[in-house]
């Protein structure tokens, strides 16, 4: 099964999601390729776990189960409109974090020593915290947008009290995420 362990948004930070996403079709225009990803289906991902064996998928799920003891609920700033890769044809549009990156990222760190008991391998690439709100089909270097990174203004924020491990099913429409378990954050602070 294909999994990951992502920040589920709440329904004010869709809402958010879906005017930068308005505010982003009006900038590229009919000509682009640029197609936006259901809010609904935009998370933040904290550990890509990929194509995990059978044998692991009920072990895993029972220990998302279980609360996360290291880190307590705290507030997360989303904004700032980027995209990837950062040089030539662009092919993610991406929402940035405007607050509460040192405590995601100890989330990340704890998500990740999680998973690790249990033997399954983690991504190598750095923690790179984003929110894809769409994907170019076909671009081209001049498709690369002409904005900064405003990260002094947030689009929304909202309390991160929870992440969830989802199971991702691909097919020709993208990708479609289905959740398995929750883990409550759980420290006090």
């Amino acid at each position: 099964m294909r999994l990951f362990v992502a920040v589920e948004l709440d329904d004010a930070t869709r809402e958010a999601v879906r005017e930068e996403q308005k505010l982003a079709a009006k900038q590229f225009g009919r000509q682009s390729s640029l197609r936006l990803i259901d809010p609904h289906q935009v998370h933040l991902t904290l550990v890509f776990l990929g194509d995990v064996p059978l044998g692991l998928v009920n072990p895993l799920t029972d220990s998302m189960k279980q609360p996360l003891g290291g880190s307590a609920p705290f507030r997360l700033g989303i904004g700032g409109l980027g995209v990837f890769p950062p040089h030539g044809a662009p092919r993610i549009l991406w929402l940035g974090l405007t607050a509460g990156m040192t405590e995601l990222s100890a989330l990340h760190r704890e998500v990740a020593a999680r998973v690790s008991v249990l033997q399954i391998p983690l991504e190598e690439r750095e923690f790179r915290p984003h929110l894809t709100i769409g994907r170019w089909r076909h671009a081209r270097s001049s498709d690369r947008p002409r904005f900064g990174r405003d990260t002094s203004r947030p689009a929304a924020e909202m309390t991160v009290d929870r992440v969830t491990l989802f199971e991702s099913r691909l097919s020709s429409q993208g990708a479609s995420h289905f959740p398995l378990a929750y883990a409550q954050l759980s420290a006090t602070s």
